[in-house]
């Protein structure tokens, strides 16, 4: 609520889009609002200001700039985008989910991203520094073994040379050939064999002191041989960047491209200019960045491209119409913290993704003294789900995996429908938490349903949105845990589908199909 007279700020932090505040927002006033979103994947800033005579006035845009253009210059400005709307804001934010899907998300050959079931080896056992061509074709061939088939194995941080001192230390873009031997092309190709494909990590922004392009290259490098970050906008730098990493999708056979951005570039951007020209490092930059993904989608229409940025910090507009976030936050698998991230970021996103270990209390790993979890699993479900499971474990309750998987695989598609909040944001456990997701046109939609460790509750009822009341559903528990049942959409709307959930905590996921 913003008062008269009152004024609120949001921004960027650090130079990272979402480093601090999110991009985009609904301002609502008497039953009609607007939707609004920054699209720069730099430092940007948003000032909300009431007075009593003019309303609310919204400015947004890059923070800082001040400059003058050389003859000839050309710059650009962020993205802005504005939807009115009147009515129900839960509506408005379907209406940009649907635009979104229609116009922003990216489409690798033509055809909006799938849903993914992906693994890596490397957030449980540190094998983002000790990964090789033994260890990771061995993880492969358990995932294949215990009947868990992935879309994708994910080589994350550390495959290429870093001197000894762990993945952070890049810069040389180089497959360490003493354990990859045969390069990654060989763990690419086993799991293409195994009718799998490979995402790997990169982070070629960050540049440290002592590496490749540290020693060969300081001129494009802000911060020199004492490493820093690799100037977009500078022309050889990035034609450098393009032409290599290309090599190495091709040669190694990579499928998926994943860019990380641990640093804040803010201070080395504004370092670099001069009096009158504040601001065009960081427009040079972006301008670069963006020109990079985007002749990268051009050598390689059918690949998806993930920004990671520190987990979410980049998930600006105009990094979302190129990639989506496959890591949405650093903050993994706590199961209260993702059912409010799932509700937050579906409002806005329909694409993302996390990891789950399937327990609650397993931290980084999955042992075999923990049971599987149906309410850990689903806490942590999202269009593209990632396992951070010691597949090493012999008595993992791996038939359990697999029904789980099976499930998801079942219901998430719904997730590029309309979304429908069913209960309040809440962090508190003593709560239940549900959500809809509708597909009007295929008849279809899931409702999921957490009943939190805290809650004293055994049932509640949840009034559906989005239906045909006139016509039957079929209504079934994906645990099966009840006979299937048919309503009509009057029923599920008024008065709502009574869940009850014994087990505290507790989830369920019902899937509604439309009958003729």
């Amino acid at each position: 609520m913003l008062g008269p007279g009152q004024s609120k700020r949001l921004g960027g932090a650090g130079g990272r889009p979402t480093n601090a505040d999110w991009a985009y927002f609904n301002l609502e006033w008497e039953r009609e609002g607007v939707i609004a979103a920054v699209g720069w994947p730099g430092q940007w800033a948003a000032e909300f200001t009431r007075d009593d005579s003019r309303g609310l006035r919204l400015r947004a845009g890059q923070e800082l700039t001040h400059f003058k253009l050389h003859p000839g210059e050309e710059v650009r400005s962020p993205l802005i985008v504005l939807q009115f709307w009147r009515g129900d804001w839960v509506r408005a934010q379907n209406v940009w989910r649907r635009w979104m899907v229609a116009h922003s998300l990216p489409r690798p050959g033509g055809r909006l991203p799938p849903a993914q079931f992906v693994a890596s080896s490397s957030r449980q056992y540190d094998e983002m520094i000790k990964a090789n061509e033994t260890n990771q074709i061995m993880f492969i061939d358990r995932y294949v073994a215990e009947g868990l088939k992935l879309d994708y194995w994910w080589m994350d941080a550390g495959w290429y040379v870093h001197d000894g001192g762990g993945w952070p230390r890049v810069g040389t873009w180089l497959v360490d050939s003493n354990r990859f031997p045969r390069g990654l092309r060989a763990v690419a190709d086993h799991a293409h064999r195994n009718g799998m494909k490979v995402l790997v990590w990169f982070e070629p922004e960050r540049v440290v002191a002592g590496s490749w392009l540290a020693r060969n290259h300081p001129e494009w490098v802000l911060g020199g041989a004492g490493g820093g970050l690799l100037n977009l906008g500078n022309d050889a730098a990035r034609a450098w960047l393009i032409d290599h990493v290309d090599g190495l999708i091709r040669e190694q056979g990579i499928d998926l491209y994943r860019q990380d951005f641990n640093m804040d570039p803010l201070a080395l951007w504004r370092a670099n200019d001069a009096p009158d020209r504040q601001g065009i490092t960081e427009i040079g930059h972006v301008t670069g960045y963006l020109a990079y993904w985007d002749e990268l989608r051009r050598r390689h229409p059918d690949m998806l491209i993930d920004s990671c940025a520190s987990g979410g910090r980049r998930n600006d507009l105009e990094t979302m119409r190129r990639a989506v976030p496959l890591w949405r936050s650093d903050y993994a698998f706590e199961t209260t913290g993702h059912q409010c991230m799932t509700y937050g970021i579906s409002l806005w996103l329909p694409y993302h993704g996390t990891g789950t270990v399937a327990a609650r209390n397993a931290g980084y790993y999955g042992s075999g003294k923990t049971p599987v979890e149906p309410y850990a699993f689903w806490s942590n479900a999202s269009p593209s789900l990632g396992f951070g499971i010691d597949m090493r474990v012999p008595d993992l309750d791996y038939a359990a995996l697999r029904r789980l998987v099976a499930q998801w695989r079942r219901m998430i598609p719904n997730y590029y429908g309309d979304f429908y909040p069913l209960t309040s944001w809440t962090r508190d456990n003593t709560a239940w938490m549900a959500w809809q997701f509708d597909r009007p046109e295929a008849g279809e939609g899931i409702v999921q349903v957490f009943r939190r460790e805290d809650s004293v509750y055994e049932s509640a009822r949840f009034a559906l949105y989005g239906l045909d009341p006139k016509a039957r559903y079929r209504v079934s528990d994906l645990e099966e845990r009840l006979a299937t049942q048919a309503f009509s959409g009057q029923e599920l709307m008024t008065p709502g589908l009574r869940v009850r959930l014994e087990e505290r905590p507790g989830a369920a996921v019902w899937l509604y199909t439309r009958l003729p």
